[in-house]
């Protein structure tokens, strides 16, 4: 993983510096998905926008770190994340090459600056993801959807779609879940250490529309309502 990284660094700055655009986030988060064995299957179509325009927000479940890398290796997508990250300079340098956008949950005046920054993102990718969850979950259930998280979204860019997205790691979800108290890198050791592939289908759930659109409060309960339908809960 580390002799990836550095070879995608290097081409990541090789096709900024010529202007170009830049695949190289998604191609390392992508590979990183593989060399971790997981093997992704999508079923349904991700939404490319409304009137023609592209662009979607994916609301997702949260199951675990393969999560990220899986999502973005398969969309191309940007991602929600707690400012607390921010604070970690390796890990936010690397954040900022995927156009990750850095929310403040309890700082109402850096709404503004949020907003700008999630349309940067969908500009750049073409689609931005969002945990609403705010952590990782077992993956048999889910946790309430903070809307807190969707602040950014209110009001939704005018001809993004919004699309939940369920995460669906089978019969294995209890085994590959980070939850409770396991280090971070116990559980990356973990999956790592797995004799068969992580088995992931991303289920591409039909986008909001309607009443669900009215406000972040509405995305976060729809939402999730489709993605409980979905698993059958």
């Amino acid at each position: 993983m580390l002799a990836w990284l550095g070879l995608c660094i290097v081409l990541y700055y090789l096709w900024r510096a010529l202007r170009l655009a830049n695949p190289w986030p998604r191609v390392f988060l992508g590979g990183i998905a593989w060399i971790a064995g997981v093997e992704v299957t999508l079923s349904g179509a991700q939404s490319q926008g409304r009137g023609g325009l592209r662009g979607v927000f994916l609301l997702a479940n949260h199951v675990s770190w393969i999560d990220i890398p899986a999502i973005a290796g398969a969309t191309g997508s940007a991602f929600v994340a707690h400012d607390g990250l921010a604070a970690i300079g390796p890990l936010r340098w690397l954040c900022d090459m995927n156009d990750t956008v850095f929310v403040a949950r309890h700082d109402r005046a850096s709404v503004g600056r949020q907003v700008e920054q999630v349309r940067e993102a969908i500009r750049d990718t073409g689609a931005l993801t969002i945990f609403p969850e705010g952590t990782t979950s077992d993956g048999t259930d889910l946790l309430p959807f903070k809307s807190s998280l969707l602040s950014a979204l209110d009001p939704i860019p005018v001809g993004i779609a919004v699309q939940p997205i369920w995460l669906d790691y089978g019969k294995e979800t209890a085994d590959i879940a980070w939850i409770g108290e396991e280090p971070g890198l116990d559980n990356f050791l973990r999956i790592l250490a797995r004799a068969r592939p992580v088995m992931l289908t991303l289920h591409f759930l039909p986008p909001l529309t309607g009443e669900a659109l009215t406000n972040r409060k509405t995305l976060a309960a729809a939402a999730r309502d489709a993605i409980v339908q979905a698993m059958g809960r």
